[in-house]
């Protein structure tokens, strides 16, 4: 009895591991045979002003609601720029899990915005191995303020301005996104001569995790020499995110006023070193229209 029982623990052994050594070849198959996409690479469709490379899901309507208060360097009659503020609000609305579109109003130039994000490449392992995510976005946008001289023969297409961007990403880590956004910025009319009418920028913005709910965020859009009015800075923001289950809260500081691509690329006249820092937040709040009800999550 004793000799057949030491014969068949070896055995019982033998078949674990063989059982251990099966299971492990088989996940490695499988991760193999299936595509793992890349997600959260940025916890909401925008970085700050600008945005993310990331799309809401099909069927998902995402409001936006951004707020901007004036300079610090203000100072206290203006209690620091909290007397003073601008705000965007939004709709997000994913088409397909790669096509979002858009619309807002903002109270800067009483513009109005819309525009179309697809996304062309996604970050992907296994079956297909994709190191980055590339999106295409475009934007048209409108200002609405009352023309400074009415009997003048002003035209409707001299309020639009267009942008044309493109967005790589890669999501280095767990915690560590980033992603660059060359970008075209097409303004109809021009306040001066030696301002162009295209304007050429190349953003970059990055996120790093702090934990399950937070993350700092940045962005820097720097416009190409010669095309802008002296006057005007790079637009430069510093963020954190804070997740609370169906919404994100996105607090910064940031030299740009406005909330448009037009603005704050090609119009931001804070400086960094003079004290021209805006604090502000973007609030989002995610609803589902189609599919399953539960919200779904970036």
């Amino acid at each position: 009895m004793l000799k057949k029982l030491l014969i068949a623990i070896p055995t019982l052994f033998s078949l674990g591991a063989h059982s251990q050594v099966d299971s492990l070849l088989l996940d490695l198959y499988s991760s193999e045979k299936t595509v793992n996409y890349a997600s959260a690479s940025f916890k909401t469709t925008r970085v700050i002003n600008g945005q993310s490379l990331e799309n809401t899901h099909a069927g998902t309507l995402d409001l936006k609601i951004s707020h901007r208060f004036g300079f610090l360097s203000s100072g206290l009659y203006e209690l620091f720029g909290l007397d003073q503020a601008t705000i965007r609000i939004g709709l997000d609305y994913g088409i397909t899990d790669n096509l979002m579109v858009g619309f807002g109003r903002t109270s800067v130039q009483k513009a109005l915005d819309g525009f179309a994000k697809y996304k062309i490449l996604r970050q992907s392992t296994g079956l297909k191995n994709m190191p980055i995510t590339l999106s295409a976005y475009t934007s048209v946008a409108m200002q609405t303020l009352r023309w400074d001289d009415s009997e003048r023969d002003n035209l409707p297409s001299s309020r639009l301005y267009y942008t044309y961007q493109l967005i790589a990403g890669r999501k280095f880590s767990e915690g560590t996104s980033v992603q660059l956004m060359p970008t075209v910025v097409h303004r109809n009319l021009v306040t001066e001569v030696k301002e162009k009418n295209d304007v050429y920028v190349m953003g970059i913005a990055g996120r790093q995790k702090l934990s399950k709910r937070l993350a700092l965020n940045f962005e820097y859009y720097y416009v190409l020499p010669d095309q802008i009015l002296d006057t005007y800075y790079n637009s430069l923001s510093f963020g954190l995110d804070i997740e609370t289950g169906g919404h994100v809260f996105q607090l910064h500081c940031t030299n740009s006023t406005s909330m448009i691509e037009k603005g704050f690329m090609t119009e931001t006249v804070g400086n960094w070193a003079n004290g021209d820092i805006r604090f502000g937040f973007n609030v989002s709040r995610v609803f589902t229209i189609k599919g399953d009800k539960k919200p779904k999550k970036i």
